[in-house]
C-alpha cells in the first residue's frame, strides 16, 4: 500500500510528460507529412541530377568492371 503513494504520482508525471512531448512535437510540424517520405522511396529517379532530357546511363555490369580494372593494371 505504501508503494502506491510513490507509484501513482510517478505514473501521473510520466503520462503528463508524454502528453507534453506529443503536443510539442505536433505543434512543431513533426507529424505534418507522414506519407511523403514513404512515397519518395517508391518514386526513385535514376537519372543524373543535371540532365532531365537525357535517358539514364546503363549500370555497369560485373564483367565490365573487371575488364576495366585489368586494363588499368596493364597500362
Amino acid at each position: 500500500m505504501e508503494s502506491l503513494f510513490l507509484l501513482i504520482p510517478l505514473s501521473l508525471l510520466l503520462v503528463a510528460l508524454a502528453i507534453w512531448i506529443f503536443l510539442r512535437m505536433s505543434d512543431s510540424g513533426q507529424f505534418d507529412d507522414l506519407e511523403g517520405p514513404a512515397h519518395s522511396i517508391l518514386m526513385d529517379d535514376d537519372r543524373p541530377r543535371g540532365s532531365k532530357d537525357q535517358p539514364p546511363a546503363p549500370a555497369p555490369t560485373r564483367a565490365g568492371t573487371q575488364g576495366q580494372a585489368s586494363e588499368r593494371r596493364n597500362e
